[in-house]
């Protein structure tokens, strides 16, 4: 991801000062006070398949792709068996941290068999945390053999 610039408009003839980046650690977009992130599905505890649709909930802010300002908005990013990033700089981009930048509410997840940690992280613009920040309780779910796909043993 590109670092956040600023850009200055000035009238013609005047000389033109080039785009810096935003100071690391700048202002943080802010959220209500009362704004949370949650899961639908799973809930904490739960045996969920190897393949599951994730699903969250949001309450008191909106949901908006990446890249949109606009007041009271973010998108989600789902953390996988990691506790928070920095609430000042952009969450990162890896199997971990999964950013929903399109403004999607669910997502189709595979895990190995096993014990997992979920938490969901809401982010604005530009995928840095808000103030104060909107995070979900993290769940522990047990990802066993099965599904809808899964085949039988004869």
């Amino acid at each position: 991801m590109s670092a956040r610039i600023r850009v200055r408009v000035v009238a013609d003839g005047q000389p033109v000062v080039a785009a810096q980046p935003a100071p690391h650690g700048a202002a943080r977009t802010p959220s209500p006070n009362d704004a949370a992130v949650y899961f639908v599905y799973p809930r904490d505890g739960d045996r969920i398949y190897p393949t599951s649709t994730i699903r969250f909930g949001l309450r008191n802010m909106g949901v908006a792709p990446a890249g949109v300002a606009k007041p009271n908005t973010g998108h989600h990013h789902l953390l996988v068996d990691v506790g928070p990033p920095s609430f000042d700089a952009p969450i990162p981009a890896d199997l971990n941290h999964i950013h929903l930048g399109g403004g999607q509410t669910e997502y189709k997840l595979t895990l190995p068999n096993g014990r997992h940690t979920l938490q969901l992280l809401l982010a604005d613009e530009n995928h840095v945390p808000h103030d104060p920040p909107v995070i979900s309780e993290r769940i522990t779910v047990i990802v066993a053999p099965g599904g809808p796909n899964a085949r039988r043993r004869r």
